[in-house]
């Protein structure tokens, strides 16, 4: 049996290749789905994420095992139909098909929806026996990440990665943002994996860096507590994803300079405290910005920090205080966004009942496109204001004058931004996602 494990790219990674390559980091869902193939099945197996390199369309396989995103589902349906036209077998699941499954069905043999890590190895099972069923539903709420088999990284593209150490600890977040895909997707519910179990596989992992991609890193602060101070004698170096809670808490603070923390990416969002209470966001006070940012830095923590503009209570005003903010505070690197409503999150509901969705094709929802009316500016003005936020912040002069530590990292991932800033302009408005690359097919 031959499997092939396929993430398709939306159009900025494809066309702009630098910038994923500078900085992506290795994926998780692929390499996990592969370590979880029976092994009685002895199966082949490949992987290709077209962040790195082409989806070849003389792939060899019996099933093509493909995950989408809301801004890459229309590649992925067009790979599925394609794939599905040569006679393969596919396997369709990710954020998308979760949200949307009744799309998704239409363009696979067996669609996954919710967690796969109980389902997709009894599809697989199914399939040789030859009784694959359509659906494969698993409770997000009914699932347990204990004593899984370690990531098939050996499949991966070498040296395409900024970091192969791509690591699991913790699922779900309980909070209750309105804009955010995960939890529409897979629920609030937290499932922790065992501590002793998050340490033996980072003490197989060649190199000193260690990413955790998990959406909330302090979700579950006893057990954050827990893992990091288990990685105290690793002297190993991390980065992660939390939020501003990750300074609420001293004792956790305390462990987390001493496990080896090098970077966070939090998600500050707005500049502008109502901005907050719009995507229901209440952990983030902007009143605390520079004393989290100051704790961070005094323990030699670079932040990622994340910002969203087009809420209801931002205005043009906006770009230009964010902008300021972000200098003035020195966050190692900003990265700005457009607000964007996937489907079947709160924010997309109400939206849709204003009137106020104007864009339905998915690859534009990559959070650098306007697909709905912002209420203060005009979609222009929200385009045109996000282009000069990462044109100035990213201008050489402002690197050198925000950047806290002359370290490596800092260098290469600003001036990698700097690349993607420039061309930002050319990417949400001339270049439009076009899949023509992939054979027009119809599948009955």
């Amino acid at each position: 049996m031959k499997i092939a494990f396929l993430s398709p790219a939306g159009a900025m990674h494809r066309y702009n290749g630098s910038f994923g390559k500078g900085i992506h980091y290795a994926p998780l869902t692929m390499t996990t789905l592969a370590a979880l193939v029976p092994p009685e099945l002895e199966a082949t197996l490949v992987i290709y994420d077209e962040t790195v390199q082409p989806i070849p369309l003389d792939l060899e396989a019996d099933i093509a095992v493909i995950t989408a995103i809301t801004g890459t589902s229309p590649r992925a349906y067009k790979f599925c139909d394609y794939f599905r036209s040569r006679g393969i077998t596919v396997f369709l699941g990710g954020v998308h098909p979760t949200l949307d499954p009744g799309e998704a069905q239409k363009h696979c043999d067996a669609l996954f929806t919710g967690i796969a890590d109980h389902t997709f190895p009894q599809a697989l099972r199914d399939y040789a026996s030859g009784s694959l069923k359509p659906t494969y539903r698993q409770s997000c709420d009914d699932v347990s990440i204990a004593n899984r088999p370690i990531p098939r990284r050996d499949l991966l593209k070498p040296k395409a990665y900024i970091t192969n150490n791509s690591v699991e600890a913790v699922r779900g977040c309980p909070l209750p943002c309105t804009f955010c895909a995960y939890p529409a997707a897979f629920g609030k519910n937290v499932i922790t994996r065992p501590v002793e179990d998050v340490i033996a596989e980072i003490e197989q992992l060649n190199g000193k860096h260690i990413l955790f991609p998990d959406v909330n890193l302090i979700a579950d602060m006893d057990y954050a507590k827990k893992l990091f101070t288990a990685m105290i004698p690793l002297k190993k170096r991390w980065m992660g994803l939390t939020t501003s809670q990750v300074g609420f808490d001293k004792e956790f603070f305390k462990i987390l300079e001493k496990s080896g923390c090098i970077g966070i990416l939090i998600g500050f969002e707005s500049v502008n405290q109502k901005s907050q209470g719009y995507i229901k966001k209440g952990v983030n006070n902007t009143e605390n910005y520079e004393t989290l940012v100051k704790q961070l830095h005094d323990i030699g923590v670079l932040i990622n920090g994340c910002f969203a503009f087009g809420g209801d209570d931002d205005d043009k005003d906006v770009f230009k205080r964010t902008v300021d903010e972000v200098q003035r505070l020195r966050i190692d690197l900003p990265r700005y966004a457009i607000l964007t409503p996937f489907p079947n999150t709160e924010l997309h509901r109400d939206l849709e009942a204003q009137g106020r969705i104007i864009e339905h094709n998915l690859a534009m929802y990559d959070v650098e496109h306007v697909v709905f009316r912002p209420k203060n500016m005009t979609v222009d003005e929200l385009y045109e204001g996000t282009e000069w936020a990462w044109r100035e912040t990213y201008k050489t002069s402002s690197i050198l004058k925000r950047i806290n530590k002359l370290s490596p990292i800092s260098y290469l991932t600003n001036f990698t931004y700097q690349t993607y800033a420039d061309k930002f302009a050319h990417f949400t408005r001339e270049v439009m996602c076009d899949n023509s690359d992939i054979p027009d097919v119809q599948v009955i």
